[in-house]
């Protein structure tokens, strides 16, 4: 098993695009990034801490590449948008790819530049590439949010059309479970 940490905005978002696909065994919300240690959830939000919200996936190489990992990320986010997805605005919903290993940074590098050289999303990718500092799992409420509270309208309006859309693109990287979900 490895471990992948990738920041898109809000996690409760990141959390639900990653948590269907086949090869990812764990996927924790939390905070990464910061200052200060053992963030709250009210502190990483104030924007003081210098956390960004994120998700630690632990995933399967044999089932699923890291490659594979970094395409779902860069597909499912806006990452031409400094400190901001949507209408979440802050440091905190950076897009950051935080790796594990060198082959990951060099993995992450070399798929931002392809996509900037390619002119991919009309702007730069600002994406922050950094080696992966302390993580602090979020608090439980924050864990498996969209599952637990799909009928709240930020998860309507904002959560479920990424899910969608990865069940709909990348419906062969599904668990049989999402797969019959998708249906």
């Amino acid at each position: 098993m490895e471990l992948a940490t990738f920041g898109a905005g809000c996690f409760w978002c990141v959390e639900a695009v990653f948590q269907d696909l086949d090869g990812v065994e764990k996927v924790v919300s939390g905070y990464a990034g910061g200052r200060i240690a053992k963030p709250t959830y009210k502190e990483v939000c104030s924007g003081l801490t210098g956390h960004a919200e994120v998700v630690q996936l632990t995933f399967d190489p044999s089932k699923i590449s890291y490659d594979e990992l970094l395409e779902i990320f860069w597909k499912t986010h806006d990452p031409t948008t400094l400190n901001r997805q949507g209408n979440d605005v802050g440091t905190q919903y950076r897009s950051v790819v935080f790796y594990h290993t060198d082959e990951q940074k060099r993995l992450a590098e070399g798929y931002k530049k392809k996509l900037n050289d390619a002119n991919a999303f009309g702007k730069p990718a600002v994406t922050e590439i950094s080696a992966a500092p302390t993580f602090y799992a979020a608090e439980n409420y924050h864990q498996d949010y969209y599952n637990l509270n799909m009928q709240q309208p930020y998860c309507q309006f904002v959560v479920k059309p990424k899910v969608d859309k990865v069940r709909q693109v990348f419906g062969d990287k599904l668990k049989p479970e999402a797969k019959r979900k998708a249906l």
